[in-house]
């Protein structure tokens, strides 16, 4: 299920908002803009971030706090007048929408940004040397086959899967292992050096600490 970060005040029309979202099949949370905006996104893993404010400048220094960390893309609601002030700020998003938007709209808005690539197709994962082949589940670095538990397998997939994104201990863990599992953060700490142990050298990096966060997948240079 798509998951929406909506980033608002907390309010009767935000609600409103999320239960839109919600009954069109979204999975929708909402979290105050602040200064932890890139702590919630690696929290929720989030697949879109939609913005709802009140001026075009408090859109364009989220939007551009989110671009500057993540690659998610962003959509912002606005009010009808803004549009007469708007002098590029709104750059930074990837699409807006005016309040208090047309559910549809915003559906098809939504569903049009969402990624459809990452460097993969219905088949394979690639960045640079590291190919991730879906259907045999074979995982290669520079031609050379390696051998991974299912665990580290899927843990490199869903990381693979959304390269540049931060994501912390526990979502992976909800992501990866399931929301039941009862086990500690520190086993994706485990996952992750084996795979590292596994798939890096001096010349191949591809998962990065983000430190008193989590882990992204290294996007290709």
């Amino acid at each position: 299920m798509t998951k929406i970060l909506l980033l608002a005040e907390e309010s009767r029309a935000a609600a409103d908002l999320r239960a839109r979202l919600t009954a069109s099949g979204f999975a929708c949370v909402i979290a105050r803009a602040g200064e932890e905006i890139t702590a919630q996104i690696a929290e929720q893993a989030p697949d879109l971030v939609v913005i709802e404010a009140s001026s075009p400048a408090s859109v364009h220094d989220l939007s551009a706090r989110i671009k500057q960390e993540t690659s998610l893309p962003v959509i912002a609601i606005v009010p009808e007048q803004v549009l007469t002030s708007i002098n590029g700020h709104l750059d930074t998003t990837d699409d807006f929408i005016i309040k208090p938007g047309h559910t549809r709209e915003l559906e098809l808005r939504i569903k049009r940004l969402l990624p459809k690539g990452n460097g993969k197709d219905s088949e394979r994962i690639q960045c640079g040397d590291l190919l991730i082949d879906l259907a045999t589940y074979n995982v290669t670095v520079a031609g050379k086959l390696v051998e991974l538990t299912f665990k580290e397998y899927e843990l490199l997939k869903f990381l693979a899967s959304h390269p540049g994104r931060v994501f912390t201990r526990q979502s992976l863990l909800d992501q990866v292992w399931g929301y039941d599992y009862f086990g500690g953060d520190r086993t994706v700490d485990v996952h992750v050096t084996r795979l590292r142990n596994k798939l890096e050298d001096p010349t191949h990096t591809f998962i990065e600490t983000v430190r008193n966060i989590g882990y992204r997948f290294r996007k290709e240079p």
